[in-house]
């Protein structure tokens, strides 16, 4: 029997201006939607984003949502937000019968309560600290052709792709590089990784939202890891990798404040 999820979101409030977020990281859909699933849910894992929401404790205050990006895609906008064609979302039949206008509405309402929340916290951040950053966490499969086959060209899928297309250039570029300098000279397992920007993703709505919303003091950079700290075929992931991987954003956040005071 499946339990009605009750939890959104979960959020943490620490002490800083910077803010991870994780909305891709759930799992968790609403039993109604369940039997109108065409996609099954090994599938679906596939196309989350597992991990995340671990990487989001590099930042002083976090937001990890616990449904699954199938039920809202927070990353897109509200009439975006549920997948109903297959060309919506790479070509998957996610849906064998159509979800009732009810559901939508459903989905739709939660979209709305997240965002709600999500500019509040913003408006916290704005008031203490003047500036805040928030960092848009996501991971993106790289073996699309099969368990077997050989993973995508690395010309075209760096380890971590920066999405920084929709940001203010001419007032955040010292933070940008800030963060991708300091990326780059992490040591991770003895080497360093490939950080470029905006060559697959650009970055979604979330973070689009929050560099309109808030111009002059919220910087959202949109953070994309090639799943080659786990196998995206079975969902078990490399401990090592992902913990690295935390390290190097934690060593990020200290540059990342220190550039901050200076706009």
């Amino acid at each position: 029997m499946h339990r009605e999820p009750k939890i959104l979101w979960h959020l943490h409030s620490g002490n800083g201006p910077t803010l991870g977020v994780a909305v891709h990281a759930g799992h968790e859909m609403r039993p109604e939607l369940l039997p109108c699933l065409a996609i099954d849910e090994v599938a679906r894992v596939r196309e989350e984003d597992p991990y995340t929401d671990y990487w989001t404790g590099a930042c002083d205050n976090q937001i990890i949502t616990r449904r699954s990006r199938f039920e809202v895609d927070l990353n897109r906008s509200r009439e975006l937000s549920i997948c109903v064609h297959p060309e919506d979302c790479w070509n998957l039949d996610v849906w064998k019968t159509t979800i009732s206008p009810e559901g939508q509405r459903r989905s739709f309402a939660e979209h709305d309560a997240f965002y709600d929340m999500f500019v509040g916290v913003l408006r916290d951040l704005e008031q203490k600290y003047g500036h805040f950053i928030v960092l848009d966490i996501h991971s993106y499969n790289h073996r699309r052709s099969g368990a077997l086959a050989p993973a995508d060209d690395s010309a075209r899928n760096p380890e971590i792709n920066l999405g920084t297309a929709t940001i203010d250039a001419e007032r955040w570029l010292p933070v940008v590089e800030r963060f991708k300098a300091d990326l780059e000279a992490f040591n991770f397992l003895g080497r360093a990784l490939d950080v470029r920007e905006n060559i697959n993703f650009k970055g979604g709505f979330l973070p689009q939202f929050v560099n309109r919303t808030f111009p002059g003091t919220g910087l959202a950079i949109a953070i994309e890891v090639k799943k080659f700290f786990m196998d995206e075929w079975t969902g078990v992931g490399d401990p090592q990798a992902i913990n690295a991987l935390l390290e190097a954003f934690q060593s990020t956040i200290p540059g990342l404040t220190e550039a901050l005071e200076k706009i």
